[in-house]
């Protein structure tokens, strides 16, 4: 997929976008540590497989809040400052799990961590979407998306190399205290990178009269049904990113260093499929894309959980599995961003990318539960062919606002 683009923009445009992939792939990486030591925990008896499934929820519980009230800060403060605080709030928080030996205290930290993880994404989606010409909106605010599988990339190569030169017990500890390191971009983002004109100029004079507006009557509609589809699309997501590493270290028996090989190619798709996305939902539009991408995620996870298939077919999937889950991801931010006027802006998309998250959340403690009744695999396909679903009626409900002008949303 060409990305000639990246030539086009201009130097705040430029500027911008690597702020905002720079922030969401160094958060990434913080945020998926946790899905790469939970074996070693379950390992070590720190953790049982239930505790594991409630941890993975509160992390994501924690961004849906975090998420809208990133979302309404960046509404009054702007959208800069509001970025600066959430990266240093992450990369805090993760080095304090370093710190944690009972469940508890991993459910308070984690759930902090959520808050400052949830933020960023949203503030940052929103940020490039005001920034970016609309005729370029949708595949470069989708291209953020690709930090997520470059932090995970990171986290994945930096497991095996700790685990070679410490024990488990201690190498956890020093992998959760590498994730002080995206507080740099901090840096990075409040010397060279400017606020939003959109915002700027917009919100001098009108200011979000109470953070109940995006529930009034001309905005209701569209935040209950964008919000149930970001739930669908979240949680079909999580569930295979919280358990896919303990299924195919637990259930497939695979040792660390080839469950990393299988990993990096899940990683390697989801690079790619916010790329894909993004051109196509400019062609296409919004909503006609994401439908297209569930309905061939479904079948994917069919295949991966219920067929009898070989590892290198697993292999195989796993590569469009990380495409379908990259792409889908990747659009929400910037077409919710479409749907409401600047001065609510940041609060709309960011209580619905944020509290789908959030109610998406669940799905992986349920995987938790259900799967002490049946085997893993099947839990994983079923509830996550589920959250499929309630993707794509809730986006078959939505208007098409794919390539509006943001100052004009009203």
């Amino acid at each position: 997929m060409k990305t000639g683009w990246y030539g086009e923009l201009t130097r705040n445009e430029k500027k911008t976008w690597w702020a905002c992939l720079g922030g969401y792939t160094l958060d990434s990486m913080d945020s998926t540590i946790y899905s790469l030591v939970m074996p070693i925990l379950l390992s070590l008896a720190i953790l049982t497989k239930t505790e594991a499934g409630i941890l993975g929820s509160a992390s994501l519980i924690g961004s849906a809040l975090g998420g809208w009230s990133a979302g309404m800060l960046a509404d009054r403060w702007g959208r800069i400052r509001v970025m600066q605080l959430t990266v240093l709030w992450v990369a805090c928080f993760t080095a304090l799990t370093a710190l944690c030996g009972e469940f508890w205290q991993f459910l308070i930290i984690r759930f902090l961590q959520g808050l400052g993880y949830g933020g960023e994404v949203v503030v940052g989606g929103v940020l490039i979407s005001e920034v970016i010409r609309a005729s370029y909106r949708g595949r470069v605010g989708a291209s953020i998306q690709s930090g997520y599988a470059l932090g995970y990339a990171i986290s994945l190569a930096v497991l095996p190399v700790l685990l070679n030169f410490f024990p488990q017990e201690i190498a956890w500890k020093l992998f959760f205290l590498i994730g002080i390191l995206p507080a740099v971009l901090v840096w990075f983002i409040r010397r060279l990178v400017p606020e939003s004109s959109v915002f700027s100029n917009t919100t001098q004079n009108k200011q979000p009269k109470k953070i109940t507006e995006i529930f009034q009557a001309k905005h209701r509609r569209i935040t209950v049904t964008a919000t149930l589809l970001a739930s669908g699309i979240f949680g079909g997501a999580y569930i295979m990113i919280t358990w896919l590493p303990t299924y195919l270290r637990m259930e497939l028996g695979l040792p660390v260093m080839s469950m990393s090989g299988y990993l990096a190619i899940n990683i390697l798709g989801s690079l790619l499929g916010p790329f894909i996305y993004g051109r196509l939902s400019d062609k296409f539009g919004r909503w006609k894309t994401i439908i297209l991408f569930l309905l061939c995620q479904m079948v994917v996870v069919s295949i991966y959980m219920f067929a009898d298939v070989s590892l290198n077919m697993t292999l195989g999937l796993g590569f469009f599995l990380g495409a379908l889950q990259g792409g889908l991801a990747s659009g929400l931010t910037p077409a919710f961003s479409e749907l409401y006027p600047t001065h609510i802006r940041g609060s709309g998309a960011g209580f619905c990318a944020s509290f789908g998250r959030g109610f998406g959340s669940l799905m992986p403690a349920l995987v938790g539960i259900v799967s002490s009744q049946i085997h893993l695999g099947y839990a994983m396909g079923g509830l996550a062919i589920a959250s499929y679903c309630i993707g794509i009626i809730a986006a078959l409900c939505l208007p098409n606002a794919t390539g509006v002008n943001l100052s004009e949303v009203n």
